[in-house]
């Protein structure tokens, strides 16, 4: 089985902070503030819960912390095991953050993303091939490992139509797992699963952060809210530790 080895010397580092983060979209409408001055921090190996209704900001504050999307103020600082100091992420240009993300974050979608005239095998090496650490021997071993690992190594040679939306995804949190990055974030990874399938993609999450991963989350579905060793709900682009009273997400 596969094993994960990102332990912290610290283990009170904060490996993710958002500090003041503030977004703002511009319109011809006018102005719209996602993130009104978000302050979070979380520690390496905790399991994160972001949970709050659509149009809450949630899905924003990932784009943050990934820099697929630009601050309008604040920071978001990350830490990783083989770095000397964190790093202010939105301080990188294109280039150096495309590097950083491809070593540090697995990000999981809810649509899944593979691409379909790949394997399965394929899918998850693409990411070991475009960061260059590994020969094309060498990615292909590693790829089947985290297929084993996702319970999927019988399918290695299908196509991603010819299995099913949990097995999609199963290969998509594989694919996320490709360079071995510390943080994986997963947006609404369950949303489009049904019930018992969606419990066993959890139940894969909490076997990874019980072996070195931290992950953060966005859910919707208050009723995991128990499962996670964190939780932090999301109101109108604000962080609360509690959901409002009556809350229905």
């Amino acid at each position: 089985m596969q094993e994960f080895n990102h332990r912290f010397s610290d283990q009170n580092q904060y490996i993710i902070s958002w500090k003041n983060v503030v977004k703002i979209y511009e319109s011809e409408a006018g102005s719209y503030t996602a993130l009104k001055g978000i302050n979070a921090q979380i520690l390496p190996g905790e399991f994160v819960g972001i949970i709050g209704k659509s149009g809450a900001g949630k899905s924003t504050l990932l784009n943050m912390l990934t820099g697929v999307d630009h601050l309008s103020s604040g920071e978001v600082i990350v830490a990783s095991p083989d770095l000397r100091k964190p790093i202010s992420i939105h301080s990188l240009n294109e280039n150096e953050m495309a590097s950083w993300r491809g070593q540090n974050l697995g990000v999981i979608f809810q649509s899944f993303q593979l691409l379909p005239m790949l394997t399965l095998t394929q899918n998850i090496m693409l990411p070991m091939d475009f960061s260059g650490n590994f020969s094309s021997r060498k990615s292909r071993e590693k790829a089947l490992e985290l297929l084993n690992l996702v319970e999927l190594s019988d399918h290695e040679a299908k196509l991603p139509a010819y299995i099913s939306g949990g097995q999609q995804q199963r290969v998509a949190i594989a694919r996320a797992l490709a360079n071995d990055p510390p943080i994986l974030v997963a947006d609404e990874p369950t949303g489009s699963l049904d019930s018992l399938t969606a419990d066993s993609i959890f139940n894969l999450f909490e076997t990874l952060v019980a072996r070195g991963k931290t992950i953060v989350m966005v859910t919707h579905d208050n009723s995991l809210a128990p499962r996670f060793s964190k939780r932090l709900y999301m109101v109108d682009g604000v962080l609360c530790d509690e959901p409002e009273p009556h809350q229905e997400i």
